[in-house]
């Protein structure tokens, strides 16, 4: 079973229709219970990373989000959701991260040519064998929304990045946490294999 963690903070049916597409069985839940027995967690999200932290407060999912994600089972985080992986985000300085994983989310410069938010295709340089990747032929197109990314503490744990107004982290693997700042459930046939992948896990 993979449990689509619900805080309110949108991208959640195509997430649960592309695990669907695959044959995975979904439940999209913020219930402690369906958290705790799920096979596999996605935690989801876009917007501003202050909401969604308060959101997961509010919920009383912030304790739980990290006690699941560091028992063992896949947990993926997708765009901003991989965001609240990390410690805080200049985008929020008053808020804090989940800090599963070292590092600090940071804005795009800015520089000519170059507009903020970055919405569209993107090519991946891929990087230290991520198991999402399997199959995936290094500068594949996936599909971007975002101002921030992630500048994670340990290049060991990156496993793409991505060039734009700056080179991003944009996915990340360490241990049994993985994450995306793309939307693997709209970049087509490339992103189904890496849920794919995830499902293999």
């Amino acid at each position: 079973m993979v449990t689509i963690i619900d805080y309110d903070a949108g991208n959640i049916r195509s997430v649960e229709k592309a695990f669907q597409y695959l044959g995975a069985d979904v439940k999209v839940s913020r219930e402690k219970a369906d958290i705790l027995r799920a096979d596999r967690l996605v935690l989801p999200g876009v917007g501003a990373f202050g909401d969604a932290a308060r959101k997961l407060r509010e919920y009383g999912l912030t304790d739980l989000v990290r006690e699941a994600a560091s028992d063992g089972r896949p947990f993926l985080g997708i765009c901003l959701g991989l965001q609240l992986l990390y410690e805080d985000s200049e985008e929020s300085p008053e808020a804090e991260g989940l800090g599963l994983l070292a590092g600090h989310v940071v804005r795009f410069s800015d520089r000519p040519g170059f507009k903020i938010p970055q919405i569209g295709w993107n090519s991946l340089e891929l990087q230290n064998d991520g198991r999402l990747f399997q199959g995936v032929p290094d500068g594949s197109y996936v599909y971007f929304v975002h101002s921030y990314y992630v500048k994670a503490e340990d290049p060991a744990t990156v496993r793409a990045r991505m060039t734009y107004a700056d080179q991003a982290d944009v996915s990340v693997e360490s241990g049994n946490i993985f994450g995306c700042q793309f939307h693997p459930e709209k970049s087509g046939e490339v992103g189904l294999q890496i849920l794919r992948n995830f499902l293999a896990v």
